[in-house]
């Protein structure tokens, strides 16, 4: 009995301990859960939302880019990519190996993305494949259950539909690197592009837009359940151009198969209506993705079809420079216009004998007729009275030796060497002969054909500093507005010196003997004032000055002249200025000026077409905005 009594006590106690230890810990239990579901749960609500609604980047369709009479030159289309998200996928080297057996996808492709999964966060898509066709669509979309993480994805791609007309202005767009991300959230999105070149880099922001999102409800594994909410963000702007595909279009049929370049330009509103330059490239390409043999064709062609020659092309500008020599010994008043030189076909320095073009020489010449016939005599005694220092300063004043601020990327600045530019950068002294050739426009002396065709504007507009550009309207981040009317400040150069060099140019477009006399204008009202110009690239001899000089056309090509024209037009009421320059094209006259010639009459007949139809309010011909 005694025993029984212990153990029922024991057991009581037993008992009373495991209820209260029971109590204590239900109790904590019930705390916990009042802390976590009553204090704690604006905190857990915030949490289960971020895990069952997902927010996603939209990206904006980009701005348009159009020439000025709303001719479409890049444009979106739809573009059908095959994505990867590397958390969804169990092996991605797995999954690109089961995709590769469906879809084409280079080693170059595999490169990048697995670059890109070092650098993104791995529940972003990454594009593998883009451009599919539909049969490539349905391939992908037959075999899913067997490609974790693939999905197929509607976007937008960039497209030229002028092809490789203009496309040196244009550019192009391609995928972000990873030292061009700039922080914008858009650019994380897969096949994001941004603009590579052109005006597609240099306006990239503006034509970007801005991104909208998409709040979506998801599952446990990150599977799309419905949308909730979108907010649509901003189109990027549409990018109006001053170029004239029309002209654009005429231009580069008739340079050809040349190396070459045009520039045509309102020398009082600085509009650039036509930028050549030949061979060209289809940015489509780079769009679609190059092959390493398209990409060695494009890299290693020696006519540089890559390189916008209009602006980024430096050449010796030859006789298109004797006008500004003309300009300096004219406001140092070292000369007067009627003072005469004779040409007998070379001049002495000391011991060295420096050449004309025309052997048996030009005989007596003033200003107007040494413009007219390029007599290199005349300008290698003008020189030697002004001093290249004037004439440096002079060829500065009109735009050269330094880039003329047009709106686009790329563009070299050219060379006007003088005295310290030649010790800094070669180390050696300036000597006299020096002065005679650069002020011929040989020698040091380098220039792209925009700078030419800014130089020819500044001459033809009475001395004001235009400045060139390819974009309409004045374009910032958020907004496009009409460009005001210009006002160019003076080059305080005098009317009579101007006057006078322009005389000498309509002499060589109009006047027997004029070096472009077979390339006038004959048409009333469109006539031309140029000066042609052609410049040596290689070293003539003393032997074969003797024996006769090489006519380029028995040259290899990569040893004959540099053909250039520089002109404006029409010669009474100036309004367009042009540059021609042909890479070894051989004589500025018989090559570089006639195309010039055909392209200022079409420039002509385009403008007297717009008047038209501004003045009746109906277009002279109902195919004028058609392409």
């Amino acid at each position: 009995m005694y025993h029984d009594n212990d153990r029922s006590k024991l057991f009581s106690r037993r008992a009373m301990m495991l209820a209260g230890g029971k109590a204590g810990l239900m109790g904590a239990l019930a705390a916990r859960m009042y802390y976590l579901q009553v204090m704690e749960a604006d905190k857990y609500a915030v949490q289960a939302e971020d895990n069952r609604i997902s927010t996603r980047l939209l990206a904006p369709p980009r701005g348009l880019i159009l020439d000025r009479n709303g001719i479409a030159m890049a444009v979106n289309q739809h573009n059908y990519r095959v994505m990867v998200v590397p958390e969804q996928t169990p092996s991605l080297d797995y999954t690109l190996d089961a995709l590769a057996k469906i879809i084409a996808i280079g080693d170059g492709d595999r490169s990048r993305i697995h670059k890109e999964v070092r650098r993104r966060r791995s529940f972003v898509p990454l594009s593998v494949r883009e451009n599919l066709t539909w049969e490539e669509v349905a391939r992908v979309e037959v075999n899913a259950a067997d490609l974790p993480g693939v999905v197929i994805d509607v976007g937008q791609s960039r497209y030229y539909p002028l092809e490789s007309l203009g496309a040196h202005i244009l550019g192009y767009v391609s995928a972000v690197s990873e030292n061009e991300l700039s922080g914008d959230p858009l650019e994380e999105l897969p096949g994001f592009r941004i603009g590579k070149g052109g005006v597609e880099r240099i306006y990239d922001m503006a034509l970007r837009g801005r991104h909208g999102t998409s709040t979506l409800e998801v599952n446990s594994v990150g599977r799309v359940i419905r949308e909730l909410e979108r907010k649509e963000g901003e189109p990027g702007l549409d990018l109006n151009l001053t170029l004239d595909m029309k002209l654009q279009e005429y231009a580069a049929q008739r340079l050809g198969e040349e190396s070459a370049a045009v520039v045509v330009m309102d020398i009082h509103t600085g509009d650039v209506v036509v930028m050549a330059s030949t061979p060209s490239f289809d940015p489509n390409s780079f769009n679609r993705g190059l092959s390493n043999e398209e990409w060695k064709d494009l890299s290693t062609n020696p006519r540089s079809p890559l390189t916008n020659k209009a602006i980024g092309g430096t050449f010796a500008p030859g006789s298109t420079f004797k006008m500004l020599t003309a300009l300096a010994a004219l406001e140092a008043r070292d000369i007067t216009p009627e003072m005469r030189v004779f040409c007998s076909g070379h001049t002495q320095l000391g011991s060295l004998k420096f050449h004309c073009w025309k052997k048996e020489g030009h005989g007596a010449q003033d200003l107007v007729t040494g413009i007219k016939n390029s007599c290199d005599v005349y300008f290698y005694e003008i020189a030697r009275r002004v001093g290249y220092e004037k004439i440096a300063e002079m060829a500065k004043k009109f735009g050269l030796g330094a880039p003329t601020g047009i709106d686009l990327p790329g563009e070299k600045s050219g060379i006007i060497p003088n005295k310290a530019w030649k010790k800094a950068t070669l180390k050696q002294p300036w000597y006299p002969g020096e002065t005679l050739v650069n002020a011929i426009g040989q020698g040091y002396v380098t220039a792209t054909a925009m700078q030419l065709a800014t130089m020819t504007a500044r001459i033809a507009n009475g001395g004001y500093a235009v400045v060139p550009h390819v974009a309409r309207d004045q374009i910032s981040e958020k907004s496009a507005k009409s460009r005001a009317t210009p006002s160019w400040p003076s080059l305080d150069v005098s009317r009579q010196s101007l006057a006078l060099v322009r005389k000498g140019m309509f002499a060589v477009s109009n006047e027997p003997g004029g070096t472009a006399y077979k390339a006038r204008i004959t048409q009333e009202g469109m006539w031309l004032s140029g000066k042609t110009g052609s410049a040596q690239v290689r070293r003539i001899t003393l032997r074969e000055r003797e024996t006769g000089v090489k006519k380029n056309d028995q040259l290899p090509w990569k040893e004959r002249d540099h053909a250039l024209f520089v002109a404006y037009a029409p010669e009474e009421s100036p309004r367009y200025s042009i540059a021609v320059i042909v890479e070894h094209g051989g004589g500025g006259s018989a090559v570089a000026a006639p195309i010039a010639r055909d392209i200022m009459i079409e420039v002509q007949k385009r403008d007297m077409a717009r008047v038209a139809t501004d003045a009746s309010g109906e277009p002279l011909n109902p195919d004028l905005r058609r392409f």
